[in-house]
């Protein structure tokens, strides 16, 4: 997160190292930790952020994350230079260090499980999202049979019902309610009867 900008430290949310060591990638989740940063949304914060990165020689930044990272990431972009003037204004970086660091390249990567970033066919995680649901749900799938019970799985995504639709597909669900095609009125006595049936 944007947390280890403000406050300076060579970490990165929830305390991990910048640099990740191998055996990263057969890890599913968040790996390197997941966080808002409250001081990030200020100039104040974004201030201390730009004054860090100016004095470690940082001009190269990529962010991973969703919309709250990438929407931070180009609001820092666009107030760079304001931010480096403001900071040579108050002493808090030298003429010399602004000039060093007078542009900030910044690449960003949608990392977001909801899968709904527009132009993108499937955004950082989404997989192995649904590689892990689909676990779960050849996991209960016995179970739920040798009991002859109906279970209810509910997954993630926000505002975004790919992951709960793919599921649905992929398990062959009797039924699926996704946030963009909200169920009708009765949806309760609907899905009693076909339960029954």
């Amino acid at each position: 997160g944007w947390a280890g900008r403000t406050d300076g430290h060579r970490t990165g949310a929830g305390g991990t190292h910048t640099h990740v060591g191998g055996g990263v990638f057969p890890q599913g989740g968040t790996v390197i930790g997941s966080a808002r940063c409250q001081d990030f949304r200020t100039r104040e914060g974004r201030l201390k952020a730009a004054r860090n990165l100016v004095k470690r020689g940082i001009t190269n930044l990529c962010v991973i994350g969703g919309d709250g990272s990438l929407t931070g990431a180009d609001t820092f972009r666009a107030e760079w230079s304001s931010l480096l003037a403001e900071l040579v204004k108050a002493g808090g970086i030298t003429a010399e260090e602004a000039k060093k660091s007078s542009y900030l390249n910044i690449v960003g990567m949608v990392g977001s499980i909801d899968n709904d970033f527009c132009g993108t066919d499937m955004t950082i995680g989404t997989d192995s999202a649904l590689h892990r649901i689909m676990e779960i749900v050849d996991a209960i799938a016995t179970t739920a049979q040798s009991h002859q019970r109906t279970f209810v799985l509910e997954v993630m995504g926000r505002h975004c019902g790919y992951l709960a639709l793919i599921t649905a597909l992929a398990c062959g669900a009797d039924w699926v309610f996704i946030p963009e095609a909200p169920p009708e009125d009765n949806w309760e006595d609907h899905l009693c009867r076909r339960l029954t049936e």
